[in-house]
């Protein structure tokens, strides 16, 4: 087996060395016609190209190429990014915030807190409580998890909902509408103690339900991959994947040896979307692997990722069983996020008990949430929920169209099909994916 020492990082060195040669940050309009580039410049340190591309993904950015080579003492990347639209991103508190957030001062998080129309790196949601569940999926799962956390007068504020290979993971935050602390711990035990009998109910084999608490600050999709890595969802039967995955869409991923310069080169061909890179560095972190070199290409509608990684050991991956847990692990990844079929996303007035209706009628009409995203802004609650039928199909559209009557009548509400294998995808759902849960006119047309 290989072995090439990965460097020992003292951390006064390191806070020396930034102080010495702080991180250069350019974002430049001019060199290409239809993106922007972002170079970065800056010593060497681990898990820096993970923070990188969470800073960029957090602020919706696509990266449609990038080049990384981070070998000995200095980081040195090219990110080309266009916004959600395709456009390039010119707009001037963005760019400052950018050149702030990967410059020096970037590990502050008062420019985070500052600023108001994003939030990066980290989700804090003022004094709310966090929470994590995982546990065995089933339909109408999440319609009794929002029922025991409303009967306890707890409200969610935001919350982000992943499934895969029967598997689910949530990480939401909760307000308390009492005048009880939101950390009062009689209340925190007896909401633990139901939340566990819900997921304990539908448990099955060796995999164990659990549900953890926290005041302190939380990065939802780093933490829901850490979560769902943790639980060994990779292993799972593949029952949803085989929904989600026809043969010619499932990703394509080999592992193949450097000998030149004694790394393992893992490659990874599928279908593009939003927050790709994100999801794969994210697990390769996870998993120990230090990236040394990287290209990033899109070639609509499939991408296509290499990276040159050696473990943190400094060990390559030699034998068969490595390199198969390794491309389990990314496909995982790569599929958490994947959400084809239809979305039902909502708009209205914010209050304890809200998720619990909306989760109730779709389970009453037999939909199953494959993911969601929960969120607030000001007085107003922002909703999005993929969903299939109880069986794992897609969703007749007419009832779906049914279901926007019944729940129009109290909030604003919008049905789109998400883009995916089918040829019949509406004009102007055809390209990204959207995965960062935007409503755009949806929140207009609330506020109208």
């Amino acid at each position: 087996m290989a072995r090439v020492c990965w460097p020992y990082f003292d951390p006064e060195y390191e806070n020396f060395s930034n102080r010495m040669n702080p991180p250069r940050v350019s974002v430049d309009n001019t060199s290409c016609h239809d993106c922007t580039l972002i170079k970065v410049d800056s010593v060497n340190k681990p898990g820096i190209l993970l923070e990188v591309v969470q800073i960029l993904t957090d602020l919706d950015f696509i990266i449609t190429k990038a080049y990384i080579s981070s070998d000995g003492g200095w980081f040195m990347d090219v990110f080309h990014v266009t916004d959600q639209q395709g456009k390039k991103i010119t707009d001037s508190k963005t760019i400052d915030f950018v050149e702030k957030a990967l410059g020096p001062k970037g590990q502050s998080t008062e420019g985070v807190k500052n600023w108001p129309s994003k939030r990066v790196g980290v989700h804090s949601v003022g004094d709310h409580t966090s929470i994590e569940l995982i546990g065995r999926d089933r339909p109408g799962l999440l319609s009794e998890i929002s029922a025991v956390l409303a009967s306890l007068h707890f409200n969610v504020v935001a919350a982000e909902v992943w499934t895969h290979n029967r598997r689910i993971a949530c990480v939401l935050y909760v307000s308390d509408t009492t005048t009880q602390p939101v950390d009062h711990p009689n209340r925190l035990c007896l909401m633990e103690e139901q939340l566990n009998n819900i997921l304990r109910g539908c448990e099955e084999g060796d995999k164990v339900a659990r549900t953890n608490f926290s005041m302190g600050f939380t990065h939802m999709d780093r933490r829901l991959h850490q979560m769902l890595f943790a639980d060994r969802d990779y292993e799972g039967s593949g029952a949803t994947t085989d929904a989600d995955y026809s043969s010619s869409s499932r990703p394509k991923i080999t592992i193949e040896r450097c000998e030149e310069k004694g790394y393992s080169v893992v490659s990874v061909r599928c279908k593009d979307r939003a927050k790709l890179m994100f999801d794969i560095v994210c697990t390769l972190t996870d998993m120990q692997y230090v990236v040394f070199h990287a290209t990033i290409s899109s070639d609509a509608p499939y991408a296509s990722q290499e990276y040159f990684i050696r473990h943190m050991d400094g060990c390559t991956l030699d034998t068969e069983g490595e390199k198969e847990r390794v491309i389990k692990c990314i496909e995982a990844a790569i599929q958490r996020r994947v959400s084809e079929g239809v979305s039902l996303e909502l708009c209205a007035k914010d209050r304890v008990g809200l998720l619990s209706e909306v989760t109730r009628i779709l389970r009453e009409n037999g939909l199953t949430v494959c993911r969601a995203g929960i969120s607030t802004r000001g007085e107003q609650a922002l909703n999005v929920f993929y969903v299939r039928d109880a069986s794992g199909n897609p969703v007749d559209m007419k009832t779906m169209e049914a279901l926007r009557k019944e729940i129009g009548k109290t909030m604003v509400v919008e049905v789109k099909r998400v883009p995916g294998n089918s040829s019949i995808a509406p004009a102007e759902t055809r390209g990204w994916a959207k995965t960062s849960f935007f409503f755009g006119n949806l929140f207009e047309k609330f506020l109208a």
